[in-house]
């Protein structure tokens, strides 16, 4: 009887022990204070699960981002909240959805101040913090930077006309975290974020070569190479053994699945279902195969390193799943909210609850993720929707801010709209009162019209231009609302020099879209081209758009039609009025070193020079490659005869735009002064050569006169 207690004891205690195993396979026997750990926020911008070998092997191999994925917790369920940068970034470092914090889009909305990131969190408890971020949708200005002792957004200076520096490859990223990283104290703080996957796809070599097929395929592997120099720095320095590593995609791409090629209008799997892997020391690797989402990041940080967290987060620890227990079950949220704001286009909401995905629109889409991940088979016809649609706005209810607490906007400057647009979206934001919207609206139905603009413009470019035009008068002709056919078409008139064509566009989209922003600024820089200062100034005075509050474009070009009529008191006003908005504006500073000159001109008075001189040096100082304001500053120098400052300046303006016709004339009669005649003379000459036929008789007198000038006593 004993031989059998004893014998049942023992039996029951190897039970025991293979019920622990099972609850927490994933911990080591090693015990370890995790308070005090590092930690190491990696997000891969655009980035899809399947693209890393360590979820699928059937497009390229990642062995870096394996090698993290061997020794941590992958999560093959991670779905994004959002499919654009800015908000993506913002669910993470919040810990909230965009219902709650408000921002909902690029470039439109900016963190508010009064919100507590994980960045500020975790400064609070003695780390320091630093943040390198790959492109311009994270800038500093957006609200992000809240609680980083560094934020690295350093893309390189950018003229308004050059669309250029908006974003710099992982490797630069990483080259700049790591030197930061060398000067910490422990612990740290540490977010890297790399922009390259994003479109367009330009990979270095050699993986341009290797993935000359797919891009897209080879910045994904361009990334998993610099991975490499980073998780090699890593080990060398012992920080796995004392740094919690997050590593996440911010969203996906949908590669033309669903008929969108890129991605930030709609939110199939293929744009929100990203990676997420999870390394803590000390914790055996394993992967966890419940739903979780961006918002938990926050929470589990807070519970690895041991401190309290804040109250408002929206997310769950996922140390549970990681320790082998199971999550409550809970819907993800999700939206898609860039084409309503940016575009006037129906909004996009849903949730993923189990099997269940739900996606509210004017044509409702309902998914059954365990039969169908790719979600081709629309359930909704077949299915009654009342009660996803009462789920989901219980949801919004329950997660949503205060009604009277507002979402605010950021102040949207020409260098935001220039470079969110070299990116690819459009960035001229809608302000929409409460409206219905019907099967028209819905993003399935708009979106082909939006490809076809851009199908058009591709044409132009190649040089079927008359297949171009074709193409964005179809679109005009089918729907009078899609924005961007109007000023695109408009484009093309302009480049084809036929700007009253352009403002006839304009101004039928107007007629067709009045609240469009996007189409309004474009009619405001026509006509400023077009000399029609008059109508600039009425329509600017009588057109009453919320985005002028925060536009200093909309400013400057009022600026620059009451100087053009002479009124400079008002000229300065309106450009002031820009430099409130933004005061690195370099347009702006060369406008109004041009306005004080012209004052200078008209009145003698010294202090209208000075202001000149200061506001043309302040232009340079913002854009050293702007040669417009060094054609400026040389014209003010040679009103006073500082001839050597005026050479300097106009030699620089020509070698900056060699055909800048100005500043080629103004060099000519800086060096006549000098006396420089050879010099004077061959610039006249080349003057002479490729203006001489768009000059008045006048004009044409006076260049004969000049060259004259040089000739005698050569």
């Amino acid at each position: 009887m004993q031989k059998n207690q004893r014998f049942l004891f023992l039996l029951l205690f190897c039970i025991f022990l293979c019920i622990l195993l099972t609850i927490s396979p994933l911990f080591s026997k090693k015990t370890k204070d995790k308070a005090g750990y590092n930690v190491l926020l990696i997000t891969i911008d655009t980035l899809r699960a399947d693209r890393l070998s360590c979820y699928s092997r059937k497009y390229l191999k990642t062995p870096n981002i394996d090698s993290l994925a061997e020794k941590g917790i992958l999560f093959t369920k991670t779905f994004a909240h959002t499919s654009t940068t800015l908000p993506s970034h913002t669910n993470i470092l919040l810990g909230t959805l965009p219902i709650y914090h408000g921002v909902h889009d690029n470039s439109t909305f900016i963190v508010k101040e009064k919100f507590l990131t994980l960045a500020e969190h975790l400064r609070n408890s003695g780390y320091s913090t630093g943040a390198f971020v790959g492109a311009y949708p994270l800038d500093s200005r957006f609200g992000l930077a809240q609680g980083f002792n560094i934020y690295d957004d350093d893309y390189g200076n950018q003229h308004s006309q050059k669309l250029t520096y908006v974003e710099r490859n992982a490797g630069k990223v990483v080259d700049n975290a790591l030197s930061w990283l060398k000067s910490q104290k422990e612990p740290w703080f540490l977010w890297i974020h790399c922009f390259d996957p994003h479109y367009p796809y330009e990979p270095p070599e050699p993986f341009k070569t290797q993935y000359s097929e797919s891009p897209y395929n080879g910045e994904v592997a361009y990334v998993d190479f610099v991975m490499g120099k980073l998780f090699g720095y890593m080990r060398e320095n012992d920080f796995f053994d004392k740094t919690l590593i997050i590593f996440s995609g911010d969203h996906g791409e949908s590669l033309g699945q669903h008929g969108e090629q890129t991605h930030g209008y709609f939110a199939y799997n293929s744009a929100i279902w990203v990676p997420m892997i999870v390394s803590i020391p000390d914790i055996k690797p394993g992967r966890v195969h419940q739903q979780v989402g961006h918002i938990d990041i926050f929470p589990t940080v807070c519970d690895v390193l041991a401190i309290e967290k804040p109250s408002f987060l929206q997310g769950i620890s996922l140390l549970p799943a990681i320790r082998g227990k199971k999550l409550p079950r809970r819907p993800i949220y999700f939206e898609s909210m860039y084409p309503y704001y940016s575009r006037g286009w129906a909004p996009l909401k849903g949730y993923i609850y189990g099997r269940d995905k739900f996606i509210d629109t004017p044509i409702p889409e309902l998914y059954d993720l365990e039969k169908d991940f790719d979600e081709l088979k629309n359930l909704a016809k077949t299915n009654k929707l009342e009660k996803y649609r009462k789920k989901l706005a219980q949801i919004v209810k329950n997660l949503s801010i205060p009604e009277e607490d507002e979402e605010k906007m950021s102040k949207i400057d020409r260098e935001s709209v220039a470079k969110l647009r070299s990116l690819g979206y459009i960035s001229s934001p809608q302000i929409l009162k409460e409206k219905s919207f019907g099967l028209q609206d819905d993003i399935k139905i708009l979106l082909p019209f939006h490809y076809k603009v851009m199908e058009a413009m591709d044409l132009y470019k190649k040089g079927n231009v008359n297949k171009g035009f074709e193409l964005l008068k179809e679109v005009i002709m089918e729907r009078k609302d899609i924005d961007i056919a109007y000023s695109n078409l408009a484009t093309l008139y302009k480049e084809q020099g036929k700007l009253k064509e352009a403002l006839e566009v304009l101004e039928l989209g107007l007629e067709h879209l009045p609240s469009s922003y996007e189409v309004f600024l474009t009619y405001i820089n026509y006509l400023v081209n077009a000399g029609q200062y008059d109508k600039v100034i009425e329509a600017l005075n009588t057109k009453s758009f919320r985005q002028m509050e925060y536009d200093p474009e909309i400013w400057n070009y009022l600026g620059v039609a009451y100087m053009s009529k002479g009124d400079f008191e008002k000229a300065l006003e309106a450009y002031k009025m820009a430099l409130s908005l933004d005061n690195e504006y370099s347009v702006v500073f060369n406008n109004l070193g041009t306005v004080y000159l012209s004052l200078f001109l008209k009145t003698k008075n010294s202090q209208s020079y000075r202001e000149s001189i200061q506001n043309f040096k302040k232009a340079i100082e913002l854009d050293p490659d702007y040669a417009t304001a060094y054609n400026g500053l040389g014209g003010a120098y040679l009103q006073v005869g500082n001839l050597d400052g005026a050479i300097y300046c106009l030699e620089k303006a020509v070698e900056l735009q060699p055909d800048f016709r100005n500043a080629i004339y103004n060099l000519g009669l800086a060096y006549l002064g000098k006396g420089y005649k050879e010099r004077a003379l061959d610039v006249f000459k080349r003057y002479k050569e490729n203006y001489y036929r768009f000059l008045s008789l006048s004009e044409k007198n006076k260049l004969e006169v000049l060259i004259q000038k040089c000739k005698e006593k050569l």
